[in-house]
């Protein structure tokens, strides 16, 4: 990666000060910091930027970033970007940021769309927090199976049977076709050739790499000093170089979050494949409902979510599930990644088959170890598609009216795809425009919706019912 000088960063800052105007206003966007990342001047550019970008609050901490509380209470934005070096942004870093975020107010909720921007250096983080265009995404590549027909375009090569691969071109259904017994260079050449906006893995992995096989012998992705290269069967590298901004979704694979030093998988699709936003697991993954989720509200439902709303979106759902199913888990906060050490091997399979079947303690594993990287008020969005429900909000007069509508009649709220863990049945996700205080409702109470400051939820009707629009009317008072 080519190292910026601090004029030209300077530069770049002040630039985007000047061409500000669209972003954020100042009690949308915080901009979270330590002392000491504040102080390392590169660094300290990267923050400038930032703010500059979209007219941000900066909060400083001098210890842990749990410290930002008092100052974020404050604020109550929107969205907030924890900057981070790689060797702040650790599993428990992530952690605290999943734990500082649920407070800000009194429900159990994550009140502010939170990203850790870092990179594999300074320059690497630099190029992510000045990248302002939206990113419409048209094409899709997989290692795993994924909604294909959901996307306008893309591939998927799957990772339990050898030689099955689904392929969709624009404006025509999706096929089945037989793809190559290691995929690893056809994998390669959708990052470097196809330039897909979207790519989506599951499977094993660790910090270093990703086994590209799940039931069979496969290549491999694997990663060093922020260089990213796929290596099949026979041994041949394949390097990556993809400079096309693009969201990952490594919504099954394990480690793939954790950074852990430079040699991170997470800090190499950063820095040499053009990931401007992903997600992924800090820890083993075993349980699921974190990662895969997110496809249900990203890719599932095209155009609707932003790819950081789908991800709080999902994990709203989560924290719902968890306080309605099993309340006595919503407020413990055990160590990260280390809830069942020395207790199970995640290599027994029926093993980890029971503990699936433990909802509540797979949902309180899952809840605050998956990472979210990036600007979170970046737009990344699904080239809109075909929606299986109809979603509207209106406000008047201080009166908010939710509509759902079906579309596709009594498989309207069946699962999109199944493929995975925890899939389907998400509940309906809204976000309110404004924050809003003391919300009264007025209709649908047998919906059951729960409508906080800054979203409303919807569990999913167990029953479809022709031609009924589900309705949530409440009213509230509109902070700002």
């Amino acid at each position: 990666m080519a190292t910026l000088s601090k004029r030209a960063i300077a530069g770049i800052a002040a630039g985007l000060m000047a061409g500000a105007t669209a972003c954020a206003a100042a009690a949308d966007y915080a901009i979270v910091v330590s002392q000491k990342t504040q102080a390392d001047a590169p660094w300290r550019l990267v923050v400038d930027a930032l703010q500059a970008k979209h007219r941000g609050s900066v909060v400083v901490y001098a210890g842990g970033v749990r410290e930002a509380l008092p100052d974020l209470q404050k604020l109550m934005p929107r969205y907030t970007c924890f900057v981070a070096t790689p060797a702040e942004a650790s599993r428990q870093f992530v952690t605290d940021v999943h734990r500082l975020t649920r407070q800000l107010d009194d429900d159990p909720y994550t009140d502010t769309l939170w990203g850790i921007l870092t990179g594999y250096d300074a320059p690497n983080a630099m190029e992510i927090a000045r990248h302002s265009e939206p990113l419409v995404v048209r094409k899709v590549a997989a290692g795993t199976d994924v909604a294909i027909e959901m996307c306008e375009e893309g591939v998927w090569y799957c990772e339990l049977t050898q030689n099955r691969m689904v392929q969709k071109n624009k404006a025509e259904a999706p096929k089945q076709v037989k793809g190559p017994a290691d995929t690893t260079k056809a994998l390669v050449d959708t990052l470097n050739e196809y330039k897909a906006d979207l790519f989506v893995t599951s499977g094993h992995a660790t910090e270093r790499d990703w086994q590209i096989g799940y039931r069979y012998r496969n290549g491999s992705f694997q990663s060093k000093a922020g260089k990213m290269a796929g290596v099949d069967t026979q041994g041949k590298r394949w390097p990556i170089e993809s400079a096309n901004p693009k969201v990952y979704l490594p919504i099954g694979n394990c480690l793939m979050g954790h950074i852990d030093g430079p040699d991170a998988m997470a800090l190499a699709w950063m820095n040499s494949v053009g990931v401007k936003q992903m997600i992924g697991y800090t820890v083993p993954s075993w349980y699921g409902y974190a990662g895969w989720g997110c496809l249900d509200y990203f890719v599932e439902q095209p155009g609707r979510y932003t790819f950081a709303e789908a991800f709080f979106a999902n994990d709203h759902a989560l924290i719902y599930r968890l306080g309605k199913y099993f309340p006595d888990l919503l407020k413990q906060e055990p160590k990260a990644g280390e809830m069942f050490r020395g207790t199970i091997a995640l290599s027994d399979a029926a093993t980890v088959e029971k503990l699936r079947a433990n909802d509540g303690v797979g949902l309180l594993f899952d809840r605050d170890v998956v990472a979210f990287y990036g600007d979170p008020a970046w737009e990344a969005r699904m080239a809109k598609g075909e929606l299986r429900w109809q979603q509207s909000l209106t406000e008047k007069d201080g009166v908010y009216t939710l509509e759902i509508r079906p579309r596709k009649a009594d498989k309207t709220f069946e699962p999109v795809n199944i493929n995975g863990s925890q899939r389907g049945h998400r509940p309906i996700v809204q976000f309110l425009p404004d924050r809003v205080k003391n919300p009264k409702l007025l209709e649908g109470q047998d919906l059951q919706p729960v409508i906080t400051d800054d979203f409303v939820l919807v569990p999913q009707p167990g029953k479809y019912e022709s031609d009924r629009v589900y309705r949530v009317r409440f009213t509230a008072e509109r902070v700002r």
